[in-house]
């Protein structure tokens, strides 16, 4: 058995361990970074990357299916699920190749491979071959897919966003059992490849959101698109010569049941802290035995021990993942000096059509009493109208003392780029007469976003306080 003293230990060669590392690097200490899978990335691997691939196809096959709406006429054309799936897994592995690359290229003498566990406060076990002392230790685990019990009996046979790029070639008919984020752009992006698509859920949950308003425009939208059986309950899976057979009760109570060639279980992911032996330190937990940390410092209480990314289960996306590795390893690094971090405005988006976006304070964080709400809608909006892509509503929110924009919750074109001009103008702590002023060319989707501020500013009174130009009218707006 050998024995390694380090500085900062780190578990995860992921996105938030990468970076972690690259903080006790610029620290100057001694460090170790630890990983019992394969190298690269959760977003390279089966994340961010293989999902954008295929929604990719799904966008190219979308646009030739929608086309005749312009006057063009496609007479013959199709799919070609295997080689849909040969350029997602070509590309996907160019990705992880890069990352893979990277990785191997730290010095042998700081990667150790092998599953850690604590067997003491600041003590590693990894594997059955090493024993790691350290100083501070970050972790940077990642999470994994969980599957619903509802499909305990054939969970051999259920695939999840780990390994749904695998196939070979397209099935003709999946059940999507989740409607997150996940389960919506894979499940939208398969059913426009020509797969037969059910959603199912428990709940009446379709995205992320929770403006009201917000979420009957999804629920419209994608009502008239997609098979959903919302609140509905599975009550039976198995596995016949035909395929794999589904029953439900819908929202009648009445029984039904459907042959899939495939099952895909999007209902969310859990981190993976559960086999880490965190019994052996002093880390806080909370009532689902998972370690309750600080999400400027990522300090677990007082311990010298520091949960980054997915496995701190603040934010779990790529960006914050990258984030919260710094944050985290700059004060591992420097432990027992710890420095709190200002966070960035929350940003999430769903590459799903209409895309998805929430920025900032969502409407179940607002006080109705110092909130006023701005809106559009893009259904008649002048250039989504001249894409043939006007369905969505937007409702942005300031704070009626200060008037700064507090946060947005977006369904409808284009949203990834709109996002994130909102973002940056949370971040700077802009005001909404000074939004209003800024330029806005014609016709572009982004004088949408106009018309919500200018509502905004009309609610809170302050159209006296915007440029007179910045109300002018043009067609389309």
């Amino acid at each position: 058995m050998k024995t390694r003293n380090v500085d900062v230990a780190i578990i995860g060669a992921g996105t938030a361990g990468l970076n972690a590392r690259r903080e006790c690097e610029k620290a100057g200490v001694d460090w170790v970074l630890i990983e019992s899978g394969p190298y690269g990335t959760t977003c390279a691997r089966v994340g961010c990357m293989p999902s954008k691939l295929l929604i990719a196809a799904a966008e190219s096959a979308h646009e030739i299916a929608r086309s005749k709406q312009f006057g063009i006429d496609v007479d013959s054309w199709s799919v070609d699920g295997a080689a849909v799936m040969k350029r997602v897994q070509s590309e996907r592995d160019r990705f992880v190749g890069f990352v893979v690359e990277s990785t191997q290229a730290i010095p042998e003498k700081h990667r150790l491979r092998g599953h850690a566990r604590f067997t003491g406060p600041t003590t590693l076990q990894v594997g059955d071959h090493t024993r790691v002392q350290a100083q501070s230790i970050v972790v940077a685990t990642g999470s994994s897919p969980w599957i619903p019990p509802q499909l305990a009996a054939i969970e051999d046979r259920v695939m999840t966003s780990d390994d749904i790029f695998e196939m070979e070639t397209l099935p003709s008919s999946m059940a999507v059992v989740g409607t997150g984020v996940i389960g919506l752009e894979l499940g939208q992006a398969l059913h426009r490849l020509g797969v037969e698509v059910h959603f199912f859920n428990p709940f009446d949950e379709l995205g992320p959101f929770s403006d009201p308003d917000v979420m009957n425009k999804v629920h419209q939208s994608f009502g008239k698109r997609l098979n959903l059986h919302l609140k509905t309950e599975l009550t039976d899976a198995e596995i016949t010569d035909e395929g794999i057979r589904l029953s439900w009760l819908d929202l009648n109570g009445n029984q039904c049941e459907q042959l899939f060639d495939k099952i895909l279980a999007a209902a969310g992911r859990r981190s993976n802290v559960q086999d880490l032996s965190i019994e052996a330190t002093e880390v806080p937990l909370d009532e689902k035995g998972e370690p309750l940390t600080d999400p400027r410092t990522l300090q677990a209480g007082d311990t010298p021990i520091f949960f980054a990314g997915d496995a701190a289960g603040h934010r779990p996306l790529l960006h914050e993942a990258s984030d919260e590795g710094r944050i985290a390893g700059a004060n591992a690094a420097g432990f027992p000096h710890i420095e709190a971090r200002m966070r960035k405005p929350p940003l999430v988006i769903a590459f799903t059509d209409p895309q998805m976006a929430i920025v900032g304070k969502r409407f179940s964080e607002l006080d109705p009493k110092t909130t006023e709400i701005g809106a559009v809608s893009y259904d008649n909006q002048g250039r989504a109208r001249v894409m043939g892509v006007n369905e969505g509503l937007v409702r942005l929110y300031a704070d009626c003392n200060t008037c700064q924009l507090v946060g947005a919750e977006m369904f409808g074109p284009r949203v990834e780029h709109t996002a994130h001009l909102l973002a940056w103008a949370i971040d700077r702590d802009e005001k909404i007469p000074d939004l209003v002023g800024r330029p806005f060319y014609h016709p572009v989707i982004e004088e949408g976003i106009r018309t919500a501020l200018r509502d905004l500013a009309r609610k809170l009174r302050l159209t006296g306080q915007c440029p007179p130009e910045s109300f002018g009218e043009n067609p389309g707006d």
